[in-house]
């Protein structure tokens, strides 16, 4: 027991790394929320452009929905980084991990408001279109909102999912959490880093999963 605290619990350690450890986890934090920010909003954009009868929008962007659902988050990322720049295309550290994170939460969230939309009851499109709506103007004020309402549970799912995957950041030198909590790990030769920094996950991601249960529980009952 005294060596399992020794090593994964030291306290010394961890009041030591904290203050670099909290510069880490204010990275942590913006890019989780420029991650959302960006790729909820294209997610939307995505499912409303879908909506839309022309094949010529529909099938690249399930093309898009795809391709992005099936490739590893990190292999995004390492992508962007070190292969973009052999096209004339360069990204920072920070910038790569938070469009390959957003590129990936964007095709979620796409596919979640979808489900929304066509969950949409075709008697309200038909009854608006019957009042002079355009496609358009059906979709921003008769679909949207109650499609909105449905997915945002399976959405807030997702979000987690791919937020977490901002540690995989250092992969590509961000100096974020887990960076700093490898690199003080490095240094002291003892994991107790890591174990701060799974606790300040969970600081991040414990409210986030609480309100997810919460709007879960808040649909169900007012559904």
């Amino acid at each position: 027991m005294e060596q399992v605290l020794y090593y994964y619990f030291n306290v010394p350690i961890m009041v030591d790394a904290l203050p670099m450890m909290l510069q880490g986890l204010g990275v942590t934090i913006l890019m989780a929320l420029t991650t959302v920010l960006i790729g909820v909003s294209a997610g939307l954009l995505l499912a409303v452009a879908r909506s839309y009868p022309s094949r010529f929008i529909r099938w690249p962007i399930i093309g898009f929905v795809d391709i992005f659902r099936s490739l590893p988050q990190l292999v995004i990322i390492i992508l962007i980084y070190f292969a973009l720049p052999y096209a004339g295309i360069e990204f920072s550290p920070f910038w790569s991990t938070v469009l390959g994170l957003s590129l990936v939460l964007a095709a979620f969230a796409q596919e979640s408001f979808w489900a929304g939309i066509t969950a949409t009851n075709r008697g309200q499109w038909e009854a608006a279109t019957a009042t002079g709506l355009s496609h358009t103007a059906t979709v921003f004020f008769v679909v949207l909102p109650p499609a909105i309402k449905t997915s945002i549970p399976s959405l807030t799912n997702r979000i987690i999912a791919v937020t977490k995957g901002t540690a995989l950041g250092s992969a590509v030198a961000v100096q974020e959490l887990l960076a700093h909590a490898q690199s003080i790990q490095s240094v002291v030769a003892n994991p107790s880093p890591l174990t701060l920094g799974a606790l300040l996950y969970m600081v991040i991601f414990a409210p986030m999963v609480a309100f997810s249960r919460w709007l879960e529980w808040r649909y169900r009952w007012s559904s």
